[in-house]
């Protein structure tokens, strides 16, 4: 299920995104599983059609999701090396906040546990 969190400064796409990943890495959504339209998506969101396009047009970019014509849209069966195209780039968005948690104060046994702690919550 997708939740939207309008507390968050995160826009809705990205939380769509997010949570479309979550769900496949708690098994949630499979490999082959059809995904919801666009138009019923963005209804049981309370959000406009676009919004949820935009999201899925990004779940496509990323290799996530992929779209049949005439016959819908399906979650993909992502492969080891498809993880490790996105190494380089997570590393870098990883490090970003590494260097905000260090500058903060937090030594490194605190970060690992907060990255522990985000791990086992998925």
């Amino acid at each position: 299920m997708i939740t939207i969190d309008y507390r968050i400064d995160k826009p809705i796409y990205e939380q769509i995104v997010e949570q479309f990943k979550i769900n496949i890495v708690k098994g949630i959504y499979k490999p082959g599983d059809k995904v919801t339209s666009v138009r019923k998506m963005a209804s049981m969101l309370d959000i406009t059609p676009s919004t949820v396009s935009k999201a899925y047009y990004e779940l496509e970019r990323q290799g996530i999701i992929y779209t049949l014509r005439a016959k819908g849209t399906y979650i993909s069966d992502i492969s080891e090396t498809d993880t490790q195209v996105d190494e380089n780039a997570i590393s870098r968005r990883m490090l970003s906040e590494i260097i905000e948690l260090k500058h903060g104060g937090y030594s490194l046994d605190e970060i690992q546990s907060i990255v522990a702690k985000l791990y086992s919550s998925i």
